[in-house]
Formats: C-alpha cells, structure tokens, sequence
C-alpha cells in the first residue's frame, strides 16, 4: 500500500535564520533553551516546519511592549 502524504515545507536552520534576519548561532541557543519553534531532528540535520514556524510567530506576536496581556497593565 502506498500512501501519499501531503507535502510539508521544511526549512534549514539556514533559511529560517535568513527569514527572520537572524544568525544561526540564535537559532542553536534557542534550540538549547527550547524557546524557539519546535523543529524535527534527523540524525545530525535540524529542520523546522512553516506550520510551526508561522505558529511560534503567531505566539510571538503582540500589540504593546508592556507586557504579554496589555489588559492587566492598564485596567
């Protein structure tokens, strides 16, 4: 049987480093912290998903500097 998976974009250390403007040494000590995006780890080979790229700038996201819940700082 074979079965067709949906094809998954997967981007290098490298292309994502160039895709936030960022180096890869960044990327590295996130990876360490585990406080980037989750990525897929193939032998020595690092590589992210758009899907979880776009989720990890999703959360990233925010509207002031004040704070995760701008709400709380101002009410």
């Amino acid at each position: 049987m074979n079965v067709t998976l949906p094809p998954t974009e997967l981007l290098s250390p490298r292309q994502l480093a160039a895709r936030w403007d960022l180096s890869e040494k960044t990327l590295e000590r996130w990876r360490m912290l585990g406080t980037g995006p989750a990525f897929l780890k193939l032998g020595s080979r690092v590589l992210y998903s758009l899907a979880e790229i776009e989720a990890h700038e999703r959360q990233r996201t925010r509207r002031c500097t004040a704070g995760d819940r701008p709400s709380e700082v101002w009410a």
